[in-house]
């Protein structure tokens, strides 16, 4: 029983520390000045971003999950309905288009434990045509 659990908090921690470490981070502040004390506020944002492939989404769920790169277990990604997802061109999508496989960059911020998403963009994915051959005997 111990063995599991621990094991769990394991495979937690390294996706995480994976999804970090292949992960792009931007940081914005915020300079505004309070209209009722007249003292300047400063808000500093940290946003990330990582390229991976989603495993795992559930339509009307608030998380997805995502494996950056190849290697490693996903990481969960926990979603609010300031999130938005976009197409490779900027165009607004539906989370509808969200599935198993499809390629998908990122944008995120971290609140404790939990990766909060900002925007999804996903890529299209690639498409293998096969070619059959059909041939026709005639006796």
């Amino acid at each position: 029983m111990k063995e599991t659990t621990l094991s769990k908090i394991l495979a937690v921690a390294c996706s995480l520390g994976l999804a970090t470490a292949l992960a792009q981070t931007s940081t914005t502040v915020t300079t505004t000045k309070d209209a009722a004390t007249g003292t300047t506020v400063t808000q500093t944002t940290t946003t990330t971003d990582t390229s991976g492939t989603i495993t795992e989404y559930t339509p009307g769920s608030a998380y997805f999950m995502l494996r950056a790169g190849t290697t490693g277990a996903p990481a969960r990604f926990d979603y609010t309905n300031d999130a938005h997802v976009f197409d490779p061109e900027g165009h607004p999508l539906s989370w509808s288009v969200l599935r198993p496989d499809i390629p998908a960059k990122v944008y995120y911020v971290r609140e404790g434990n939990r990766l909060i998403v900002r925007k999804v963009v996903v890529s299209k994915p690639v498409v293998v045509e096969k070619q059959t051959t059909t041939t026709t005997t005639r006796p």
